[in-house]
C-alpha cells in the first residue's frame, strides 16, 4: 500500500469544506447584517449599548468586521486556526453579554447557538481546513488537537480581555444618561 500524502482526498477534506460552506457564510452574514441590515451600525451600536458594551459604537464596528472578515477566511479555509478562534470569541462574548441567564435554550434567549458555533469552530481547527482550502494551496496544514485548544484559549482569553476593559452592564445607556 503505497504511502498517504497531502493530495490524497480523505473523509475530513469533505467534512472541513461542508462545515467551512456552512459556518463562513454564516457568520459573514451575521456580520453584514449588524452594517447593512435594518438599523444598520446606528441599530447596532444602541443595542450593543443596551448590553453594557461601552464604548458601542467601537464594539458594533469590531463585531461587524470580526464576523465578516472571520466568516471570510472560514469559507476560504486561509488563515487557519485564527478565524476559528475569532469565531470562538465572538460566541464566547455574545453568550457573556446577550444570552447571560437566560438558560440553555436559544428560542428562550440562551446559550445553546453560542455555545454550538464556538464548538463547530474548535472542531474545525482540529480538522483543519483541508485539501481544498487556500491554507493547502499555500502549502499551511495546521490541524489537529493542540490547533483547536489553541483558538479556544485565544478565543475565550480575547473575549475575557474584551469584556474585563469594556462590559459594563450596569451603565445606562449613552442615550438615556442625556435625558
Amino acid at each position: 500500500m503505497a504511502a498517504k500524502n497531502r493530495t490524497d482526498r480523505t473523509p475530513t477534506d469533505s467534512a472541513s469544506l461542508l462545515l467551512r460552506l456552512t459556518i463562513g457564510p454564516m457568520l459573514f452574514t451575521h456580520g453584514y447584517n449588524k452594517v447593512f441590515g435594518k438599523g444598520g451600525l446606528q441599530g447596532t451600536t444602541g443595542w450593543f449599548d443596551s448590553l453594557g458594551l461601552k464604548p458601542a459604537h467601537v464594539h458594533a464596528r469590531m463585531a461587524a468586521a470580526t464576523e465578516i472578515g472571520a466568516g471570510t477566511l472560514l469559507t476560504l479555509g486561509a488563515a487557519s486556526p485564527l478565524p476559528a478562534a475569532a469565531t470562538i470569541g465572538l460566541m464566547t462574548t455574545a453568550a457573556r453579554t446577550d444570552h447571560r441567564g437566560k438558560g440553555f435554550f436559544v428560542f428562550k434567549g440562551g446559550w445553546e447557538y453560542t455555545g454550538v458555533v464556538a464548538a463547530v469552530a474548535a472542531v474545525m481547527a482540529a480538522l483543519g481546513p483541508g485539501r481544498l482550502s487556500l491554507d493547502a494551496a499555500r502549502g499551511k496544514h495546521r490541524s489537529g488537537l493542540r490547533w483547536a485548544v489553541l483558538a479556544a484559549l485565544i478565543g475565550v482569553g480575547s473575549s475575557a480581555g474584551l469584556l474585563a476593559a469594556s462590559y459594563r452592564p450596569d451603565e445606562k445607556p449613552e442615550d438615556e444618561e442625556e435625558s
